[in-house]
């Protein structure tokens, strides 16, 4: 892993000054308070500070119906009601209380992958609790993460629902890993992906992991297509991070 001084030599940008430092917006404490209490105030801030983050949740993740349904608001109290649901909105307010060093991993990333690619737009973060569901949510810019997905591989609600293979990456040292491999594969889609083959499919996504491992300084992805990568990447020095993403044919890669 490259040290910090290092990192600040060859990933700073002309542009670092100009660049609005990452904050992960915190609407899930808004949400918190909600969800526990049933604060009025807080729902109104919700739906006006955050629009489209509460749209995305309800409608998308949640499932429950329109945002512009009458009983919407009920039905997302009642929903968050259940026991081990407001364990877990206990647990991420614990948990994470501070966020600091999510802010400093994301703006380190960033400033990495902007160096990579020039001209990649830098989305808006927010954090929020959803129900087990997704972890990341990528969408109009912004960027959002379910804290409640990332509460350590030990944690007990997750032992009922999820593997051992699944639990080794619930836990925060992933958050910043998972928020620019779905970003990235947000703004690098495979093409025609519903007549692709399985083989190309899974090359596409182990390039794109191999690019967040670089990015990170640490192999936090492990698969035969990440590997395929670095091999390509090896035997193609003049293959540069933004020509690999924006590669169309992945065959040459494919394990």
């Amino acid at each position: 892993m490259l040290s910090l001084s290092s990192c600040e030599l060859k990933f700073r940008n002309d542009n670092d000054d100009a660049v609005k430092p990452i904050e992960v917006q915190r609407y899930d404490r808004l949400e918190s308070i909600y969800l526990t209490t049933g604060d009025f105030s807080a729902l109104q801030q919700m739906e006006t500070g955050y629009p489209m983050e509460t749209r995305t949740l309800i409608e998308n993740i949640l499932k429950l119906g329109s945002v512009n349904d009458a009983e919407i608001n009920n039905k997302f109290l009642a929903f968050f009601q259940d026991t081990t649901l407001q364990v877990i909105i206990s647990d991420v307010g614990a948990q994470y209380a501070n966020m600091d060093d999510i802010n400093e991993q994301l703006n380190d990333a960033f400033r990495k992958l902007t160096y990579y690619v020039p001209g990649l737009p830098v989305p808006q973060f927010y954090a929020q609790i959803g129900a087990l569901d997704q972890s990341i949510v990528v969408g109009d810019d912004r960027v959002g993460i379910s804290l409640d997905k990332y509460l350590g591989e030990d944690y007990p609600v997750y032992k009922r629902f999820y593997s051992d293979s699944q639990r080794s990456t619930m836990k925060r040292s992933y958050i910043v890993p998972d928020c620019l491999c779905f970003y990235l594969i947000s703004l690098y889609p495979l093409h025609d992906f519903d007549t692709r083959s399985q083989k190309e499919r899974d090359a596409h996504v182990g390039k794109i992991l191999w690019v967040c491992n670089q990015v990170m300084g640490s192999k936090f992805f492990k698969t035969k297509n990440v590997d395929s990568t670095a091999l390509f990447m090896k035997k193609n020095p003049h293959v540069t991070i933004e020509g690999l993403l924006k590669m169309k044919d992945n065959s040459q890669i494919a394990d």
